[in-house]
Parts: C-alpha cells; structure tokens; sequence
C-alpha cells in the first residue's frame, strides 16, 4: 500500500494533490516511514482539510510509465483538529469513496522536528482562525544551521528549497527523524558571470601588452598580427558569452538536458546542496551535506580528441617541436612571465600612490604621517625590485632585441617618432613607451649588464630618499629641540631654514623614483609580453581553444566549490575546531567521481581532473559585509584567484583574528573515482581503467600531503569528537590498499574516502554525468550508511530507509526538475551491471533522459 494526500483549500473547494508516502509491502498494517511536509510559505491554514487516499499497488514495474494500484479507502480531516488535539495526533476512519462501509483506519501525527534554537516553540498556532500553521514545520534551506543572524547570508547564495521528512526506528527501537534538504544555488551562475568578466579584463591587458611591443622585424611583427587577430576573436566569444548570461533570468541551476548548449558551457550542471538532518534519541542534532554537480566538463566542445588531461599533455609535447617558427618557453617560464606583468599591473599604481601620499605628507609638514607613508612606499618598492630578479626577464630582453628590424641589418635602427610609427591611435597614444623601445642598445651594441643598473636605479632612487627623509626627520627635531632654549642664534637660523620646505626637497626624489621605475616597468613589461607572444604563435589557434577549454571546465568546478566553501562556513562558525584548522591547515575538498572510463565519459574524466587540480590555486579570504549584497567577490587572474566571501557583522565577529585580519585560505581539493554503470564494464574488460587508476593514486598522495599537515600543525583534540587519530591512519591505510587492489567497480574506494573527508571538516561533492541518476543513487547511499553508523539505524529498515529517499526524497524531485519525469534514467539491463546497493527501487526507472 501507498498514501496519496491531497488538500482543500476552504476558499476554493478544490482538491490539489500534494504527495505521497512511499510503497509498503508484506503486510496489512503498514507503518510509514515518509513523512509529508508544508514549506512556510504554503497557503494551510486551520481550516483546510486534508484527504488521505490509501492504494493498493498491483504492479510496480519499471517499464510501465505509471504504477498499476487500486483504490482501498480515504479519510478527511482539518488540520486545525490536528493541531488543536491533545496528543497532536488523530485516528481516522478509512472509508469506500462513497463514505459508506470502514475499511479500516489510519493514523496521523503532527511531527516536530529536531531541537529548536534557544527554547523556541515550533511554528504552529491553533489559537487564531486562518492561521498559517505547518503539519511539519519545514524550514528553509538555510535555517536550523547556527541561528537566525545567517540567514541573510545564506539566503544570498540558496534558493528553492525542497524538503522531505522521514522516521526511521534505531536499534534500541526508539525513533530518529531525518529532514532530508536540497536547495540549488544562485553561485550556479554568479561565479561564472563573475569569472568571465576578469578573462575579458585579463585577455584585454594581453592584446595591449602585445600592441605595445614596438616595431619588430616582419616575421615577428606578422606573427604578432596573427597571434592577435586570434585573441580578438577569442575575447569577442567571451564578451558574447557574458552578454548572453547577463539575459537569463528564472531558474538558478542548469539542467542536465542543458549541458551541451553553447551560450551555458561555463554554467556547472545541475548544482545543489543536498542535506540531512538528524534528531536521533540521546544524541546531539547533526547535519550531513554533500554538494551535488554534474562532472565539470566541456560538453559543447565535445570529447572526440578526449578531455583536458589528454589534450594539454599532447599539447606541449607539440609545441616543443616548433621552435624554427618561435623561441620556445617552458610552460614555468611563461606563467612566471604572467606573474611577472601582474606583479606589474599591481604594484606600479600602489608605488606611485604611497609616493603621491609621501610628498602629502612632506606638505603638511607631518612627521608621523611621513615615516608612515616612508614604510609603505619602501615595503611596495622592495616587492618591485624583487619581481624583476629573474634570469628570465634579462634572457627574454635579449631575445626581444634580435627580434628588433635593427638586429637583422646588424646596425642601430634609424629612430622613428610615434607618427611614423603608423596612424594606429594605439602608438600616438604612447610616445613616450616608443621612445623607450627605440632607446634600447641592438644586438650589435648590447650590454647585458645594462638590465641590472637599470632596476638597480630603482634600490638607490629608493635610498636617496629614504636618506633625504632621515635628514629632514632629524632636523626637525634639532628644532624641536632648540624651541625650549633661548632664542636661536643666526647660524641655527640658517639650518632651520634649510630644513624649511619638505616637499621642494622630496619632489625631485618622487620623481626620479617614479623615472626609473617606469624605465624597469616598459622594458620588463615588453619582455615578458614577447615571452607571451611566443607561447601564443608556437600552438596556435590550439593553445586558444584550449585555454577556452580550461576556463570553461574551471568556471564550473570553482562555482561548486564557492558553494561547499560558503555552507562549509556557515555550519562550522561556532565550532573553534574546524576555524583554528582553516587558517592553520586549509580546507580538504573531496569530489567522488561516478564516471566510466570508457567512449565519452572517459574525455569528462579528463575534463574534471584537470578542473579540480586546478582549484588548488584559489584562495579565499572571509570579509565584513558592508551592504546587503553577501554574494561572494572574486578578484585576481588564472591561476590566481582570490574569492572573498561576505558575512553579516555578527557572524563576522565570531571569527578568529587571523581570518578576521584577511589570512588567506588554502584549498586541498582531491578526487576518486570509480566507475558504476554499464560502460565501466566494458572499459573493465575490454578497454582501459589506467585513467582512473592513475587519478585516484595521484589524489591519494594529496589525500596523504594533507593528513600531514593536519598532524603537524593541529592539536589532536581538534580531531572530530568520535574519532581518533589512529582511526583515520587505519582508514587512509585500507583505502591505500583498496587503490593499489585495482579491483572492478570498488566502490569501497567511494565509501572511505567520503568517512576520511567527513572526519577531517571537509567539503563533500558528489558527481557523475548530470549529477542526477548516479549521483542520486549515490548521495542516499551515503545518508543510509550514516544513519547506520553514526546513528543507529535499525538493520532491518537499512533498505527500506534507502528505498524511502530513492521513492519520494529530494533526489526524485532532482529528477522531476531536470527531464519533468519522475524516473530515473536507468533500465533493466543497465542495472544488471550497477553494484548492488546503487540499483533503485522497482517502479523509479525506465526511459528517460538523461
């Protein structure tokens, strides 16, 4: 038997059917485990009344559409008589559909779930007519984690909660309750915008850069000309891409039928939190949260060639081989050149304005506000001189000038002003940089100790005044000094006045600094761009579209990531433990891959293994919010973000000082996979698991890196309070062995690995193809398995509990509102291969898609 529920709402009359609990079978006095839950917002009130219709199912199969059940009986009743009763429970009498003959009864509890905040009462009112009041009280997707003060937070980032409620009987037979919540997320979309705009911004920069190079012999100035015809078309696809982003409104997540569209490539599929919660008899209220996503993946680009692992491997092994075309850089050479010009970009403005800030002072005479001014200009100029101190940039000056059309006639070039330098609005914008460029000695003529003095220039500038400012300071004091004593005499007359203007003495100082430093800047910033120039013409147009790639499968990893990060800290505020281990240690990101290694998904591996090794660049940084907009800010350039995300003052305040003064956290993100469906078992006999087999033993090691870590740096007692070191050693050890086994479709690699990642405060994500289907099977495995271990669930229910979250729990609404079918996209014969306990319930399959 099943229940359907139905309501009438007392102005309407009409019956809406509402849900349903789940199938019972083997006997005529069921107990069901389902609960039916009324979101706040719902329109109950009172009067409405609620009908129960009890089915007897006939046929549950999987290929039938609909399930074949008969009518048996139903009772009505208002839901004020529930809340109002004394035990706020009801028996009813269940009756044929013409009100006559019993055919039994049934009974109803109103359900309060888990422990409310601070001695609250639950959200239920029986004493006003009309009323709003809940059979179960469901809260949003963000109450119920640490108090009120973070649901604007939070709110910020979740919409569109839904949540179902179960029971289930412990071993000792008492009962636990579960809510069971899944929201997606409004980062779905924010974080890629937010990404794409800093790729415009960054790509932008590049094309000046290489604008900006000067005149080059033709081959070199053609192969500019090409290499940035490309990157325009490039940034055109971005520009487009983001306008196109900036249109859509409704849904915050991509569906999974939406995954291969190119105007939402960079949007992550089918990204949501799924949490438990659990009230369990003697123990303390626990929630459980697992990110669910779809494989980060380029499906518009397609797998054909394979994904990204594969591809930037062959990539570079190419590109060493085309040196007759352009000088080759190794790929630390040419991120070292990026890290170059953005230490530029960064550092040049914050000079010129702690010197700008320094003459303020001088003019206002003020001596604490000048040392000030002193100590940063000196701390950002010494950063300057140290950026340049590479063998890279002097190498990539003299390539630069054999490049020059003087180096090829072997004599210096004839000068030539920014007008003959082309009607390119671009130059006459720039005299002052052509200067430079055509001051620079040629080949014949070059000193390569030239580079040092220059940047040196920068160190003595920076002495000079520094010194100037000593001499002032000191005078000042004299003076100070002489005030108390008796009139001064003409000779100390004569060394006031000379230490009388600070600002004409220091003015000539700023400027020559603010010379030599724009000197260092355009010669550094023209060698690192001909180093960029030569990464871009030894692979194009393949280094384009695979950067393309990268960002695109990035977008989408680091949008999840944003997610677990922002939850991950909003339910661990009040818990010093996992704080003190954030800023000490970092935070462990674990991803459980469901991908095969065969035909496509083996490219989608690929993808995603090159996206989330790519996330342990991201830094993140937790600021005061100072409006009501939380959303997370991102900043920085590839390779090089930084995401700041935003807390209300009060949750601000509850943070240690070293987040509080901005530290910077460190993101440890692993990934295990372990292929379940049919495909992987045709890879297993057929084809080829050394992609999964290499991957998980690569992140293994990572896994290993971090336990260190976390040993070194963290008291044991920070440890979660049911576990204990020697555990996690036993259970790092059998997970060794269980990668080092290679055997088929191990999924007890899934299971230790998600226990580790749980004992260590980390973020757990969740991911096949369109993170429904698998995943879903999956992520309630997972809860079962905790509801067993951590919370006694009674052995007998383990199954029953499962098929209850597989039948009517949040992953089948997941389903519902990717393919707008209640089936997950699995058949008979698919099934047959899946390991045992990651088959749905019969009736929950059949042709769909996916």
């Amino acid at each position: 038997t099943f229940i359907q529920v139905s309501v009438v709402h007392p102005a309407e009359h009409i019956l809406t059917r509402y849900s349903s609990t789940e199938i019972v079978e083997g006997t005529k006095d069921p107990l069901f485990l389902t609960g039916v839950t009324f979101p706040p917002e719902y329109p109950i009130y009172e009067e409405t009344k609620i009908k129960l219709t009890v089915y007897d199912v006939k046929d549950k199969s999987q290929d039938t559409v609909r399930i074949s059940f008969f009518f048996l009986g139903c009772a009505t009743f208002r839901v004020g008589d529930l809340v109002k009763s004394k035990e706020q429970q009801l028996t009813l009498t269940l009756r044929t559909s013409d009100g006559g003959k019993t055919v039994g009864t049934i009974e109803v509890n109103l359900v309060k779930m888990g422990e409310l905040e601070e001695g609250e009462t639950d959200h239920i009112t029986a004493d006003t007519q009309d009323q709003k009041c809940a059979l179960v009280r469901e809260c949003t997707a963000t109450e119920g984690v640490s108090g009120k003060d973070n649901l604007p937070s939070l709110n910020a980032v979740l919409r569109n909660p839904v949540c179902k409620l179960y029971r289930f009987p412990t071993s000792d037979n008492k009962w636990m309750r579960i809510r069971e919540q899944m929201a997606e997320t409004t980062l779905s979309f924010h974080v890629p915008k937010e990404l794409i705009n800093l790729h415009i911004k960054e790509d932008m920069r590049r094309n000046q850069e290489l604008k900006d190079l000067g005149e080059l012999a033709p081959h070199w100035d053609n192969m500019r000309k090409s290499v940035i015809a490309h990157c325009d078309q490039m940034l055109s696809m971005y520009q487009d891409t983001l306008a196109e982003l900036g249109k859509h409104t409704g849904s915050s997540f991509k569906s999974s039928c939406s995954k291969g569209e190119k105007t939402l490539e960079f949007i992550p599929i089918n990204l949501h939190l799924q949490r438990m919660h659990v009230h369990s008899p003697r123990l303390k209220d626990a929630l459980y949260d697992v990110i669910t996503v779809g494989a980060p993946a380029a499906h518009f680009q397609g797998f054909k060639n394979g994904g990204l692992r594969k591809l930037l491997s062959k990539f570079e092994a190419e590109r060493r081989n085309t040196g007759y075309q352009c000088i080759y850089y190794s790929p630390e050479n040419t991120a070292k050149a990026k890290e170059v010009l953005s230490n530029i970009n960064h550092l040049q403005p914050l000079i010129s304005s702690h010197a700008d800030l320094l003459l303020s002072s001088a003019s206002q005479r003020s001596p604490d506000s000048l040392k000030n001014s002193l100590k940063m200009l000196s701390e950002k100029t010494e950063l300057f001189v140290h950026a340049f101190k590479d063998q890279l940039v002097r190498s990539a000056l003299l390539a630069l000038y054999t490049a020059r059309p003087g180096c090829v006639l072997k004599k210096p070039a004839v000068p030539r002003n920014s007008a003959e330098e082309g009607a390119d609005a671009q130059h006459q914008d720039h005299p002052s940089q052509i200067k430079r460029q055509d001051s620079i000695p040629h080949h014949s003529e070059y000193d390569e100790e030239e580079w040092d003095r220059v940047w040196a220039n920068v160190a003595k500038s920076l002495n000079c005044l520094i010194a100037m400012v000593d001499r002032l300071l000191e005078k000042d004091n004299m003076s100070n000094v002489k005030e108390g004593e008796d009139e001064p005499s003409a000779a100390d007359s004569k060394v006031l006045h000379t230490g009388g203007d600070w600002y004409e003495q220091l003015y000539p100082l700023v400027i020559t600094l603010k010379d030599c430093m724009g000197e260092v800047v355009t010669r550094a910033k023209q060698s690192m761009a001909f180093v960029l120039l030569q990464e871009l013409a030894c692979g194009l147009p393949q280094c384009l579209m695979l950067t393309l790639r990268r960002d695109i499968v990035f977008s989408q990893a680091l949008a999840g990531l944003v997610c677990g990060f922002v939850i991950k800290l909003h339910t661990g505020l009040h818990d010093q433990g996992f704080l003190q281990q954030l800023h000490t240690v970092g935070l462990l990101v674990q991803y459980e891959g469901l991908l095969s290694t065969y035909s496509e998904e083996a490219g989608m591996l690929e993808d995603m293994a090159v996206g989330i090794s790519d996330l342990q660049k991201v830094k993140f940084k937790v600021i005061e919010a100072k409006s009501e907009d939380f959303l997370p800010i991102i900043t920085g350039r590839r390779e090089h973000y930084i995401i700041e995300v935003q807390l209300p003052a009060k949750m601000f305040e509850l943070l240690p000082q070293e987040i509080k003064e901005g530290k910077l956290l460190h993101m440890y993100p692993v990934l295990f996979n372990v292929g379940i469906n049919e495909q992987q078992t045709l890879a297993e006999r057929f084809g080829d698991t050394t992609l999964q087999e290499n991957i998980n033993q690569e992140n293994l090691e990572l896994l290993k890196e971090y336990y260190k870590l976390f040993t070194e740096k963290m008291p044991p007692d920070c440890l979660p309070h049911f576990q204990e070191q020697n555990d996690l050693k036993g259970l790092l050890e059998s997970l060794h062995q269980n990668i080092q086994a290679k055997k088929r479709k191990n999924v007890e690699i899934m299971w230790l690995a998600a226990t580790i990642c749980r004992k260590l405060n980390g973020v757990r994500f969740t991911c096949c193809k369109s993170a429904k289907d698998r995943t879903s099977m999956s992520v309630t495995l997972e809860q079962c398995s905790i509801l067993r271990d951590e919370h006694q669930l009674h052995k007998d229910f383990f199954i029953r509990a499962l098929d209850c979250m597989r039948r009517e729990g949040c992953r089948i609404e997941n389903v519902l509102k990717n393919v707008k079918c209640r089936k997950y996209a699995f058949n008979m014969i698919q099934l047959m291969a899946f390991p045992k306990y990651y088959r749905p319930p019969e009736g929950t399959y059949g042709k769909a898609d996916t």
